[in-house]
């Protein structure tokens, strides 16, 4: 059986669709992986005999910074153009497939360009929904720009032609069905592949003290917190960086009141990479901060697993475009052990994040610089509240990415296969 899996993104940074790659390779399914060209991919991938990766040029996707809305449209329509030819030059000389995964969003041009060039009878068409498309575009031209219109009624029309859906979340396959009239869609939670485990005590402080060392940061007691991101529209930093001023204005206030006591330095490491990380890197190093100190770092596929399990706490920023989306960085933290504080867009949030239990929600910067100093108050002493969040955080990191997958997607892109991976 071949299978062609198409993600319109740097596949570097598109885990949950080299999870699918590699979960259906281990059920003996040779594997086409399609996507951009972008950051390494990790070796798993590379050394999986049965897939074959495909890597495609991006188009010219940065020159849009401070366009107009109409300038905007415009070059996003000529990168999609440029990028629906290199894409179908691409899928165009594969072998026939018995089953396409596509990720939207992008939308468009993949599964039009898919479509076109794949259909014929036998071939069934899976979308893995990770998200709205259509509300992304919203975020640059608003809710009524004639552009957006046409996304949303394509998206609408194009959820109707495949044969099946996953979604990362209950609430985004209720509002498929009751907005795209879309019946069956299955939810597959991202869920923390096997990599992403707790680390052993020695291990993590030696692991702990080394990256301390790289990132230049000489404080004896260091409460660490780290902040996957991907540096989109999506991603709130300035709500990050007003808490850092609020906290940093509280612990001054305290530790005056008794000058006996001492906050620990907190180090937030921001990971990943993007077109708005340099602007905010320039934020962060504008701050009149001394004890808490904002970093920011691409880490290597290999090292991203270590990272996330030496931190005490994890930190989301992800302001859903839709609040129909979960981040795959909360199931990564609650894999490793680790819970997390993560910015509240909306009840769907609550169907992986439980206040209190496997972490903790906030709305503003006064809540964030609230929670944090609660949380770090005295570390690294006694922290029931931390440590409550980490047996929280433990729990939820089951059933493993390969579980799930066996258990809610494999029936439904293997539907002739036998039950287990092989």
């Amino acid at each position: 059986m071949r299978a062609i899996v198409v993600a319109l993104g740097d596949l570097g940074r598109s885990a949950r669709m080299r999870y699918h790659a590699r979960a259906l390779a281990a059920s003996a399914v040779d594997v086409d992986l399609v996507g951009l060209e972008g950051t390494p991919i990790p070796q798993a991938i590379t050394d999986e005999s049965r897939i074959r990766v495909h890597r495609i040029a991006p188009p010219g996707l940065r020159r849009r910074k401070g366009l107009t809305a109409a300038g905007y449209t415009v070059a996003a329509l000529i990168d999609a153009c440029r990028l629906s030819f290199r894409l179908w030059r691409t899928l165009r000389p594969l072998r026939h497939p018995d089953l396409v995964l596509v990720q939207n969003p992008p939308q468009f041009p993949t599964l039009a360009i898919a479509f076109l060039t794949l259909h014929r009878q036998g071939v069934r068409f899976i979308i893995d929904w990770h998200n709205l498309g259509y509300t992304l575009l919203q975020l640059r031209l608003g809710g009524w720009h004639p552009a957006v219109r046409l996304a949303r009624w394509l998206e609408r029309r194009d959820a109707r032609r495949v044969e099946g859906h996953l979604c990362v979340s209950r609430a985004l396959a209720a509002f498929l069905e009751s907005r795209f009239g879309v019946r069956g869609a299955r939810v597959l939670y991202d869920r923390p592949a096997s990599v992403f485990a707790p680390i052993d005590r020695a291990e993590r402080e030696q692991f702990r003290q080394a990256l301390f060392t790289r990132l230049g940061v000489r404080a004896a007691i260091v409460g660490f917190i780290v902040c996957p991101t991907s540096w989109t529209e999506e991603e709130d930093f300035d709500v990050a960086i007003e808490a850092v001023l609020r906290l940093e204005e509280r612990i001054r206030g305290w530790e005056a009141a008794a000058p006996a006591r001492r906050f620990p330095d907190l180090v937030i490491l921001v990971t990943g990479d993007g077109t708005r990380r340099a602007e905010f890197e320039r934020r962060f190093a504008g701050l009149p901060a001394r004890r808490i100190q904002l970093r920011a770092r691409w880490l290597e596929p290999e090292d991203y697993p270590r990272v996330v399990g030496s931190a005490d706490l994890g930190l989301c920023l992800h302001r859903s475009s839709s609040g129909l989306d979960i981040p795959m960085k909360v199931a990564d933290l609650f894999g490793a052990g680790v819970p997390v504080c993560a910015l509240d867009y909306g009840a769907c949030l609550a169907e992986r994040v439980r206040h209190g239990d496997n972490g903790l929600l906030f709305s503003t910067a006064r809540q964030l610089a609230d929670v944090l100093f609660d949380l770090f108050e005295t570390f690294p002493g006694h922290q029931p509240l931390l440590d409550r969040l980490r047996v929280g955080a433990r729990k939820s990191a089951r059933p493993t990415w390969e579980e799930g997958w066996t258990r809610e997607a494999r029936s439904l892109l293997l539907p002739n296969a036998h039950t287990g991976f092989v």
